[in-house]
């Protein structure tokens, strides 16, 4: 039926039914190519140029090879295609070559149940997988491995990772669309009891239920792995819940943590209240850089987990990472680093020699003030370690908070570094300003661990804490005296937050409790976003003229 469309009439058209992988011929195909050469011809008036209609060969089907049409739905195979096809029209051979190239490497290792399998796509656009050795395991975690996103040569810089690792040439979801769909299910079903068996002795790849695995949340988790160069990564709740989970997980009954004085008081809160009572789990606390404490500890106890921020919260202290992870090593201790003040892209910890990292994704991760969710990455078999007490404890993140997760990295580098400069030339005119006593970030040559910071990170971050010169009253009026950023908890996203830490956070304490963790009155956390440098000067120096 035609559909009037103002002076001229729109041909006839019919949504196209679901690719065949089957390499079989299908019986429209010879009719489609017939029609689409008189559109091209122009025989039938329907005004559409043959450069619209004959982007792709006619004999498309036939130039591609068996393994490039099991993976031609996959949009990065189809640009390549694309590519190679639209350049000058010639050469068709080469560009069927250059597909079977970019469709090999759509060939994955993926983890079923602990043991590594190669997978490929049958006819039905389902992951089969061969093992070379079975498992009995029941843990039915499904993870996929060096995917093709993280191994094309052309994805060099943190930027091109974060907008395509995990996505292009490698998304374990089938389908034409560029954005990586929201897959909202709790259970994965098998075609017979065969299948099945072969999922649980790791010759089938797929998922089982909803807390073991998600296609959406593998492509979050991938793109997580391609930025800090990790073997795994495992996406959970809320940054909190990574934190808790992996401790609980690593640290074993009469284990020994060595942390930081300056950090998340809930995390902190975690290991005094809750491991120390509840696992017998002792713990030593130093400040950020007393490496001979380290030393001490190390030598007195035998130490489970080392684990602190860099850069901290909320005074930016940086840990020497390569350092400490060869103290630690040396010592059998693990190694973790929260890096989310960091991110993935101003530092990598596991280069530096860190067995995990972990990141509050809520902050800079995904970047919108929307979602809140935590992973942590490393090694197979650390990562593994704790995926598997995941299963049990759940906290498992929500495949529409690993979409806007996924939709949030695609820009994390335009922010991040549009965050740095801003932070970077604030806290320089902050510290000269009569009316700030001290400024706290790790870009100021002033800062005790600024010749770390320059060593082991590309950025400094976008938060700067900094004293006001003034009582609690004063730093209130300062706070209150700003019209861009939001007084709100967390950082990291688009819009500017500040806070007070001694409201924000520790407000349940006395003065006397604060200083207890490092807390004074006139102290001030500030988030830049991503609003122009000039307003958010203005309004910062408004606020201070106004106390």
């Amino acid at each position: 039926m035609a559909v009037s469309c103002g002076a001229r009439v729109c041909p006839a058209f019919e949504c196209r039914s679901d690719p065949d992988f089957s390499g079989n011929p299908r019986p429209e195909k010879a009719g489609f190519r017939r029609s689409a050469a008189a559109a091209a011809g122009g025989g039938g008036g329907s005004g559409l140029s043959s450069s619209l209609i004959l982007r792709f060969p006619p004999n498309f089907v036939r130039q591609l090879s068996t393994k490039a049409r099991r993976n031609c739905s996959n949009i990065g195979v189809a640009q390549v295609v694309a590519a190679s096809w639209s350049s000058n029209g010639k050469d068709l051979v080469p560009g069927a070559a250059a597909v079977d190239s970019a469709a090999a490497d759509v060939s994955e290792k993926v983890l079923v149940n602990g043991e590594a399998v190669v997978s490929s796509v049958d006819g039905g656009g389902c992951c089969k997988s061969i093992n070379s050795s079975s498992s009995n395991s029941s843990s039915n975690g499904v993870q996929f491995l060096g995917s093709a996103a993280l191994k094309a040569s052309f994805l060099r810089s943190n930027g091109s990772l974060a907008v395509h690792a995990g996505e292009r040439l490698g998304r374990g979801i089938f389908t034409d669309g560029i954005t990586t769909p929201v897959v909202n299910t709790t259970a994965y079903w098998f075609k017979t009891s065969d299948e099945l068996i072969d999922f649980k002795e790791g010759r089938h790849a797929s998922f089982e239920y909803g807390r073991y695995g998600n296609p959406t949340t593998v492509v979050a988790e991938e793109k997580i792995s391609a930025l800090e160069g990790a073997e795994s990564t495992l996406f959970l709740a809320s940054g909190m819940c990574a934190s808790t989970v992996m401790m609980f997980a690593l640290v074993p009954r009469g284990g020994h943590i060595v942390t930081t004085t300056d950090c998340y008081r809930k995390t902190r809160m975690f290991i005094q209240d809750y491991l120390v009572p509840n696992m017998d789990v002792s713990v030593t606390v130093i400040d950020p850089a007393d490496m001979d404490g380290l030393k001490s500890a190390l030598d007195r106890n035998n130490v489970s987990l080392f684990f602190t921020e860099s850069p901290t919260n909320p005074y930016l202290r940086c840990v020497d990472i390569e350092f400490v992870s060869k103290l630690c090593h040396s010592k059998g201790t693990l190694v973790c680093i929260d890096g989310t003040f960091a991110t993935p892209l101003n530092q990598k910890a596991l280069a530096l020699g860190a067995d995990i990292v972990l990141h509050s994704a809520t902050k800079y991760i995904a970047g919108h003030n929307d979602v809140i969710a935590g992973c942590i990455s490393g090694s197979m078999e650390v990562v593994s370690k704790v995926r598997k007490l995941h299963h049990v404890l759940g906290g498992t993140l929500n495949p529409n908070a690993s979409y806007l997760i996924i939709r949030g990295m695609k820009t994390l580098h335009l922010r991040v570094q549009q965050q740095n400069e801003t932070a970077l030339k604030m806290a320089e005119i902050l510290e000269a300003h009569p009316k700030v006593n001290a400024t706290h970030y790790p870009g100021l040559p002033s800062h005790p661990e600024h010749h770390i910071a320059k060593r082991q990170m590309t950025g400094f971050g976008g938060v700067v804490s900094f004293e006001i010169n003034g009582d609690f009253h004063a730093t209130k009026k300062f706070v209150d005296s700003l019209k861009i950023p939001y007084i709100a908890p967390s950082f990291g996203g688009c819009e500017s937050i500040v806070d007070q830490p001694a409201i924000m956070s520790y407000w349940d304490l006395d003065q006397e409790g604060r200083a207890f963790y490092g807390i004074k009155d006139n102290l001030i956390r500030f988030s830049f976003g991503v609003e122009d440098f000039d307003d958010v000067k203005a309004d910062i120096l408004n606020a201070l003229e106004a106390i």
